[in-house]
């Protein structure tokens, strides 16, 4: 039977309950909340079915948990596609090239005109 060893890491279910419900990204509170319901006596299978997840998942981090300790409980974002910049952040993302890296434009074309705004 699969078991969370808190006692090796020097702590309780609760402490896990406690990281489940106060934890700031919704994946640790997860991963803790699924790690207290299997010690409460729930296997991994029905956590897994209950959670959306597949049962090796749910397991790997029971495993994860007693190799590694809470630490592993922390998600982390291990790629993919860069979030979304909100408007805050905006002032961190490359502008476009500045005008001195710009083509110049063609000999044989005249400008045109652009047209005044509204």
């Amino acid at each position: 039977m699969l078991r969370v060893d808190c006692a090796r890491w020097g702590g309780t279910a609760e402490d896990l309950r406690h990281v489940a419900l106060s934890a700031p990204h919704a994946r640790t509170r997860e991963r803790a909340l699924a790690l207290y319901e299997i010690t409460q006596g729930l296997c991994a299978t029905r956590v897994a079915a209950r959670t959306g997840r597949h049962p090796q998942t749910v397991m790997g981090w029971v495993h994860a948990y007693n190799a590694q300790g809470p630490g592993m409980l922390a998600f982390r974002r291990t790629g993919g596609r860069p979030p979304f910049a909100r408007r805050s952040q905006r002032r961190f993302v490359r502008p476009s090239a500045p005008p001195s890296v710009r083509r110049p434009p063609h000999p044989e074309k005249e400008p045109t005109q652009r047209r005044a705004g509204p």
